[in-house]
Formats: structure tokens, sequence, C-alpha cells
């Protein structure tokens, strides 16, 4: 006999609980690995500064990527897990491959491994297993993806938590050898190539993989969906390839040439790829919102405000200033639940809402009317808009 409805719901429910359990007990398993082995071979005070020194750019680095994830911030409880799988458990499975791919490069290369662990080895395994997690959460919870924005948001957090345990170790065996330095090596030398030259330098190998999770996210084409992730994948480990080989077998100038004509114009074009996509998710708001006030979910003197970013703005600092905080972070809530529910509806419309689309959507609907409900609740919250300049 077959598990009734409720009971398949309350199995689903528990799992959803356990699971995420289960994946940040394992984590900090790693992180207590990776920690042991760092101060066994290192040392507790190189370690240290290695983590100090790694925080200023890992910093940066994420806030870039909240900045990019503003039309609909992800869930902060899967950005941080997406973090803590790149920076322990991605680490710690590359880790042991590398191991492999040395030993296979002193059997194919006279007993000299690194080159091939470093230029072969490792970007195949560090981009598979930092792809990993945004491929699982993919296939798992399909709806947390609108496009290529999320891609990209969800492998450059990954990257950075790899990057930044990367960098503890780089920083903290530099320390060992030459303490701080100076501008031509140390800790403040490795800061400037690793901190400031190059802060960007995984996120950006990893986020085309994202690319292609987030084109397979928008597509009909069973084909494509499955194509076009390999062939970012593909990307990801040629870019740091070649990356690799510039910073370990090639000279000084083979970097330079490798930075400026190769890194810093994909970069580029990642940035403008980014652009050109906030703008077509505000475009996909925009067209839902006149539609969702003529079926009375959000009031018609709403749909400017919430069609751009500056109007969202400029309406959660009128309320902040007429109203308080609390009643701004309501609105806020309103703003985001408006924004989950114009994408689902626009993901439905092309076909690309996959299964469930319709629970899914009655899910946020529920969730867009709570949310306004809490900035009616919040005095004047929503009576302020009224004051809000309009673009």
């Amino acid at each position: 006999m077959s598990a009734s409805p409720a009971r398949k719901r309350a199995n689903q429910r528990r799992w959803t609980v356990l699971l995420p359990v289960v994946g940040l007990i394992a984590l900090g398993v790693c992180g207590l690995v990776l920690l042991g082995l760092g101060t066994s071979k290192i040392g507790l005070t190189p370690i240290l500064v290695g983590a100090v020194a790694a925080l200023l750019p890992v910093v940066a680095v994420l806030g870039a990527f909240l900045w990019v994830d503003r039309w609909e911030p992800e869930p902060a409880k899967i950005l941080l897990l997406a973090f803590a799988w790149g920076a322990c458990g991605a680490t710690i499975t590359s880790l042991v491959f590398n191991q492999t791919a040395h030993v296979l490069g002193d059997l194919l290369n006279d007993g000299d491994g690194s080159t091939f662990a470093a230029v072969i080895g490792a970007p195949i395994v560090e981009e598979a297993t930092k792809a990993a997690f945004v491929i699982a959460l993919f296939l798992r919870r399909r709806e947390e993806f609108d496009g290529v924005v999320d891609g990209i948001v969800y492998a450059g957090v990954t990257a950075a938590g790899f990057a930044y345990t990367e960098n503890i170790y780089y920083f903290a065996r530099v320390f060992v050898d030459s303490g701080f330095g100076d501008l031509s090596s140390g800790v403040i030398a490795l800061f400037i190539l690793r901190g400031v030259l190059s802060p960007f330098a995984h996120p950006l190998f990893t986020s085309m993989t994202g690319i292609g999770i987030g084109i397979a996210a928008m597509t009909t084409n069973k084909r494509v969906r499955v194509i076009v992730p390999i062939l970012g994948y593909v990307g990801a480990a040629g870019l740091h390839s070649l990356w690799n080989f510039s910073t370990t077998v090639g000279t000084g100038s083979t970097f330079i040439n490798l930075y400026f004509l190769i890194m810093v114009p994909v970069f580029a074009a990642m940035v403008w790829l980014v652009v050109w996509q906030r703008r077509r998710e505000q475009r996909i708001v925009a067209g839902q919102l006149p539609e969702m006030a003529a079926n009375r979910w959000i009031a018609s003197s709403e749909v400017t405000l919430l069609a751009s970013l500056q109007g969202r703005r400029r309406w959660r600092r009128t309320v902040r200033r007429k109203v308080g905080e609390q009643a701004a972070r309501a609105v806020a809530g309103y703003q985001v639940a408006a924004t989950e529910l114009a994408f689902l509806r626009h993901r439905i419309a092309s076909g690309t809402a996959g299964a469930g689309s319709e629970e899914r959507h009655a899910a946020l609907l529920e969730a867009l009317i709570a949310a306004r409900q809490t900035a009616i609740d919040a005095p004047g919250a929503l009576k302020a808009a009224g004051g809000v300049r309009r673009s």
C-alpha cells in the first residue's frame, strides 16, 4: 500500500529539516579536520594570521555578490551553506583528489607531479567540487533559480568560501617563510597579489558553471539543459588551468599577459552580463506587476515603486524616516515577496517553472498577502508610499 499524501508531506518536511542539519554537521567536521591539518603542519599563529589576511578580500567579494543579488535576495541560509561547502566540503574533497593527481603526475612526469597537479588536476577537481553544490541545489531546489544572476551568485559565494580557506593556507605558509615582509615578499606581497589583484579569481572561474546552470533554468530544451552547464564547467576548468599555468609554470611576463589579455576582459564581460541580466530581471518584474495589481494582490499605486530598485529604495528610505526601522523592514519583506511571485509567474508563462509550480504559486501568493498585511500593520508603512517621489 502506498503512503498517503499527508504521510508523504510529513516525510518530505522531515527530510527538509534533517538534511541541512546533517550537512552542516558534516561541514563542521570537515572544517575541524582542515584546522587540525593546518595547525599541525604550519602552526596556530600562522593560521590565525592567514585567517585575518584572508578575511578582507572575502568580505569584499561577498559584498559584491550580495549587491548583485538585490532584486530577489537568495535565502541567507542557502548562501551560508554555499559558503560553508566551498570553505570546508569542497576544500577537503579537492585536497584528497589533488593528492591523487600529484601522485599521478609523478608517474607521468618523471617524479615531478606538482606541475601536473596544478595545471591539470587542480582545475578539474576544484571546479567540480565547487560546482557540485550549485548543481545539487539546482536539482533539488530548482525554484531558487530564476536565471543567470542566481547561478552566478550561488557559484560565486561557493567559490568565495573555497578561496577563503585556500588563502588562509597560502598566507600562513608565506608568513612562516618570510613573515609580513614588504611589497616584494611575505604576507604583504601575497595580499597584493591575491587580495587586491585577484580576489575574484575563484568566483570568476566557478561563475562560468553558474552561468551554464542559470541558462539551464531558463530553457525548456532538455538537451540545452544538459549541455550548457557542462560547457560552463569546461570554461571554468579552462580558465582555472590557464591561471595556474601562469602562476606556477610561466614567468612574470606570462602572468601579466594572461592577467590583462584574458582575465581582465573576461571579468569585464562578466560585469556586463550581470548588468544586462539585472535589467532583464527588472523588465520581468515590471511586466508582471500590472496584472498582479489587477488581481488586487498589490495596490495600483505601488506598481511604479515596485518596478525599480531606485523606487524600492526611496520607498524604504521614506518609510524609515517617517515611521521607523521596523516599518521599513516590513516594506522590504513585502517587496521581496512581490518579486518572488513575479518571477514565478514569468517562469510559469514561459514553461520553465517545473513540477509543482501551481502549489508554489499558491504559497508565494499567500506569503505576499501576509507580507503586505505585516506592512499594513506597521503604522504608516504603506501610507508613506504616497509621499515617495516616483521616477
